[in-house]
């Protein structure tokens, strides 16, 4: 899909804020309400919107704690590959997962309550799957940017 610069326009304003009204958006871009309700419709069918959420803050939740995760796989068949990545789907602790190339095959993004709920986490997700071989952590000290907006034009 071919995107111009009101397409673009309309999704920068997005990525800030979801809720932005069509009236405000009409305005900011110079379209008229219908133009960017066909707009958003046609963002959405082919998929350049993907999802419109809401961002919780991890510490109102009682998530506190972040850890970055590197996984590295005992094997590098496909069957073994498949059943690791369905497992993370599963996991609602795991908030990004990334395939990688490297010393690593994964790095995941996890939350956890504390440290006790991450090794609790830990156990279950790594020491009993003998496809993993080791797995390195790094505890998030602080959240500095957190973002998924990317940059338009």
């Amino acid at each position: 899909m071919k995107l111009d610069k009101q397409d673009l326009n309309l999704l920068k304003i997005l990525q800030v804020d979801a809720r932005t009204s069509i009236d405000r958006l009409a305005g900011d871009v110079g379209l008229s309400v219908a133009s960017v309700q066909r707009r958003l419709k046609r963002l959405r069918e082919n998929h350049v919107i993907t999802a419109e959420v809401a961002v919780v803050s991890p510490r109102a939740v009682g998530q506190s704690m972040t850890f970055l995760l590197s996984i590295e796989l005992e094997r590098d068949n496909l069957d073994c590959l498949l059943r690791f990545k369905e497992k993370i789907k599963k996991e609602p602790r795991i908030q990004q997962c990334y395939y990688v190339t490297g010393e690593s095959d994964f790095l995941l993004i996890v939350t956890a309550e504390d440290m006790e709920s991450f090794d609790e986490f830990t156990q279950q997700m790594f020491f009993d799957d003998s496809n993993v071989r080791r797995y390195k952590t790094s505890v998030v000290m602080e959240r500095t940017k957190v973002s998924l907006a990317l940059p338009l034009g």
